[in-house]
């Protein structure tokens, strides 16, 4: 996996880094299943947050995910003659210690085709250890082979499962009720019984613990001797810089004690009954070959970019009773209209994916209720919650974005009611007081305690920043969702529909320009109309940026409106991994996102820096000025930021002021998506607009 683009997307580090304890904790590594489940922890191996964990199931796929596997606890055993030395490899947090501290023998890390430790525990003895997930699967592979060791030495493994039965978003306490384990010594595995968990199961948990080899027949002379106890206290440290609890208890049934000669590959395989699994080799196989069929789609792809499309397949989640969609960051979000319609295009049609695409597309359209799709998909499977103004304007745009690559009449036609039911509805009025006001033609939006749009961070009742009215970037989008659904129904022959949409897009472009035009030169008004008076919102925010990046802009390049957008965005909010969601100089302005759910919440849209709309404004500058590599060295700082938080992806947020610290997501669609997306546009010659 050393040569080609995959080799230069990999991403390595030696011991220099891994064996220090603060840089080796500060990043996590992530693999996914295709169906929302993941697994995940530190490059150190010790879990630092409740999110963390060998498998997290998606129980109600894509949703409903539980912390089943927390970890391996791994002691190498090397034992000559009478002497037996026993080396811990895991690393865990306690209250005021850290134990053990297996990550001071790490000798190197890889993340590519999966991520890949390595520990030398003293000279002559070398360990490898692997971690993925088969696709389709609530199941995880982890994969140990000794790399080296003396011709006269006896080498064990042993291995202590830690378990929990919980829902993600907590935290596990010791119980006196216990799992049910059953060992079969034929087949190497240990069977389980988890509790049901509230809210996501009805029934027990089947899990499966099994020994096997790369051909997935059972690991000879593997063993079990039960031992049932609690580790106790184990710290989350990300948890507690958040507010939230940070402590838990796991649960261990026993352990595993393997022999393992040099070149021989244990694997544990881990899931939930009832499985049907390719064999290890089998899976890691298929991943190795849709990451290379990925790469093929930008064969002229850096390293920055190829480590963008490869994280794209993160996002993409299809159950095989379930709907097609985009799971929006990681650990913590499940699926978002608005984060889907947004990534689509950078997920999929970059990728070569556009039947998945379409797929998404069908699978939403078939939620449109009232004109509008829904914004989130509860956890526990719940019915889904429409409360976005913005999201199903997005719907449009990625409809159209889509059909301009495959060019389908079938299957425009078929989402033509979708679409033409978005435009409608907002004209006519829908939910939350969604309407287009007749004097000026502009959409309104907004309700007392709702928060519509993307900016939409809420404490209790409380609605950070308020923007009833008619925001700017809603009018944008609705602007061009007028002008993609007349593009659309001419091609299906719908004449008069299209006519009637392109002359209402002309009202509201003069109305626009006439209305959100500020006389101070700072670009345009962030909202309009905004209660109780009436009166414009100057707040200085990035949303006006989409005025020009959006596939059909609000002003020309010679516009002068077009210059001072761009000015007042670069002079204020513009930082090296993102735009900052307020001015420095604006009173509320808070530099630092941080401290618990109130303090991290009211800063979330008052400063902080979000990458995805880096490359909305490096789409504007382009646009504006035809400069193609001031916009695309806009985009390059962030090629750094895919080894320092979520490694191989983008996170969610910046701070505003530096040090830019990434924090939230540790991979966040959207993030990945539009940068991936404008980096690829900006390497079309010729072509105004192509993802």
């Amino acid at each position: 996996m050393s040569e080609g683009v995959l080799g230069k997307a990999d991403i390595a580090f030696d011991a220099t880094l891994l064996q220090n304890e603060a840089e080796a904790m500060r990043r996590e590594w992530l693999v996914t299943n295709g169906i929302g489940g993941y697994s995940s922890a530190t490059l150190a191996n010790a879990n630092t947050r409740r999110y963390h964990g060998l498998l997290v199931a998606a129980l109600r796929p894509p949703v409903g995910r539980c912390v089943l596997l927390s970890k391996l606890e791994e002691t190498l055993c090397v034992k000559q003659g009478d002497q037996e030395k026993r080396f811990e490899l895991s690393t865990n947090l306690y209250p005021a210690v850290t134990h053990p501290t297996g990550y001071r023998w790490l000798e190197a890390w890889h993340m590519l085709p999966v991520p890949t430790w390595t520990w030398r525990v003293e000279e002559g003895v070398k360990i490898c250890k692997q971690v993925w997930m088969p696709k389709g699967h609530n199941a995880v592979y982890v994969a140990y082979c000794v790399l080296e060791g003396p011709k006269d030495v006896e080498i064990h493994l042993e291995l202590v499962p830690l378990l929990a039965w919980r829902d993600y978003h907590s935290e596990m306490a010791a119980t006196p009720s216990t799992p049910l384990a059953i060992w079969c010594e034929t087949n190497r595995c240990l069977r389980l019984r988890l509790s049901q968990i509230a809210g996501i199961t009805e029934a027990p948990i089947p899990l499966l613990l099994r020994l096997c080899k790369r051909d997935g027949q059972p690991y000879p002379a593997a063993s079990f001797s039960a031992n049932a106890c609690w580790y106790y206290r184990i710290q989350h440290p990300r948890e507690q810089e958040r507010g939230f609890d940070f402590c838990e208890d796991l649960y261990s049934p026993g352990v595993f004690r393997v022999p393992v000669a040099v070149g021989q590959t244990l694997i544990v395989e881990s899931g939930v009954e009832p499985l049907e699994l390719p064999t290890p080799a089998e899976s890691l196989d298929e991943l190795g070959k849709e990451q290379q069929l990925l790469l093929t789609h930008c064969l002229d792809a850096d390293p920055f970019e190829a480590r963008l499309v490869l994280a794209t397949r993160d996002f993409l989640v299809k159950p095989p009773e379930g709907r097609a969609t985009v799971v929006a960051g990681y650990h913590w979000f499940t699926d978002w209209g608005r984060d889907t319609m947004i990534s689509l295009p950078g997920l999929c049609l970059t990728t070569g994916k556009e039947a998945f695409a379409c797929s998404i597309l069908r699978s939403f359209a078939q939620f449109v209720d009232q004109g509008m799709i829904p914004n989130r998909f509860p956890d526990t499977g719940s019915q889904p919650e429409y409360n976005t103004a913005d999201a199903s304007l997005w719907f449009v745009l990625a409809a159209w974005r889509v059909h301009k690559i495959r060019k389908e009449r079938t299957f425009l036609e078929e989402l033509w009611p979708a679409l033409q039911g978005v435009i409608e509805s907002y004209w006519q009025g829908t939910r939350y007081n969604i309407h287009v006001d007749a004097r000026d033609h502009l959409l309104y939006a907004g309700t007392e305690g709702v928060a519509l749009t993307w900016m939409d961070a809420k404490v209790g009742n409380f609605v950070v920043t308020p923007r009833i009215g008619k925001p700017v970037e809603i009018n944008a989008l609705w602007y061009n969702a007028l002008r993609c659904v007349a593009e659309m129904a001419r091609e299906i022959g719908r004449a008069p529909d299209a006519q009637r949409y392109d002359e209402e897009a002309e009202r509201v472009r003069t109305s626009f320009q006439s209305r959100f035009v500020r006389a101070d030169g700072l670009g345009l008004y962030d909202v309009l109309d905004t209660p109780p008076n009436g009166e414009p919102d100057g707040t200085i925010r990035p949303n006006q940026v989409f005025a020009l990046s959006l596939p059909f802009p609000l002003f020309d390049a010679a516009h002068p409106t077009a210059l001072a957008i761009l000015r007042t965005v670069q002079n204020k909010l513009l930082t090296p991994f993102g735009l900052r969601t307020l001015a420095p100089d604006d009173p509320h302005y808070t530099a630092r996102y941080e401290g618990d759910v109130w303090h991290r919440d009211t800063a979330y849209h008052q400063g902080t820096a979000w990458p995805w709309l880096l490359g909305a404004f490096a789409e504007a500058v382009w646009k504006m000025t035809g400069n193609r590599e001031e916009a695309r060295r806009m985009l390059l700082p962030l090629s750094t930021q895919m080894e320092v938080y979520g490694v191989g992806s983008l996170a969610e947020i910046y701070d505003g002021s530096e040090p830019q610290r990434p924090n939230g997501c540790i991979a966040q669609a959207w993030s990945v998506a539009e940068i991936l997306r404008v980096l690829r546009q900006l390497k079309v010659e010729g072509e105004k607009e192509r993802f």
